[in-house]
């Protein structure tokens, strides 16, 4: 299997760092292929400064990331759960990247759509110090609607499995490591 992983966590010294090193480390060894970006060490302006009205030109490590969401056949993103959402960063990713007559076409005509990224899987892997009964009850898991159905699902990339690692920040050893060991059989057999 092709499998674009981006690390979307802006700290390389995070835990999701470790959840992404594990993941490419177990999927490559398991005999899939495996590119991997890291928001952290990308060099683009996240901000769209003009909607879709006048497509700003893309920096060249997005023009690779497109070249791999398009290589692919599983999208793997890695991100912390911040502020009820995801980071600033994988916000303004997702604007500069997946664009009209890449991502997904308008109609003309009609408010639908056409998706572009079919035939492509995702999987997101979230880290949250939060509870994950906090993260449903406060924020009625929002960073996974947004995600997932609002920008996955609507270019056309289904299914998309959700991992997510709650209450981190007072996590053991113990416990990371078994997490370590979940992320590890999940890349080595990604569904």
């Amino acid at each position: 299997m092709r499998i674009y992983l981006l690390m979307a966590h802006p700290d390389r010294d995070s835990f999701d760092n470790a959840i992404a090193d594990t993941y490419q480390a177990a999927a490559l060894a398991a005999g899939h292929q495996l590119l991997r970006q890291d928001l952290a060490t990308m060099d683009f302006d996240p901000i769209l400064h003009h909607g879709y009205k006048t497509i700003q030109p893309l920096e060249p490590d997005l023009v690779k990331a497109q070249e791999l969401i398009g290589w692919c056949e599983r999208w793997v993103i890695v991100y912390p759960l911040w502020w009820g959402s995801v980071p600033a960063l994988l916000k303004g990713f997702f604007d500069r990247t997946l664009l009209p007559g890449q991502a997904f076409t308008p109609h003309d005509k009609d408010p639908m759509w056409d998706k572009l990224l079919t035939g492509r899987s995702g999987h997101l892997l979230i880290t949250s110090d939060a509870p994950n009964a906090w993260t449903w009850w406060a924020y009625h898991n929002a960073d996974v609607r947004t995600v997932k159905h609002a920008v996955l699902q609507f270019c056309g990339i289904k299914p998309v499995a959700v991992t997510r690692f709650a209450e981190v920040k007072d996590s053991t050893e113990k416990q990371r490591l078994a997490w370590l060991e979940q992320v590890r059989v999940m890349a080595a057999r990604p569904r």
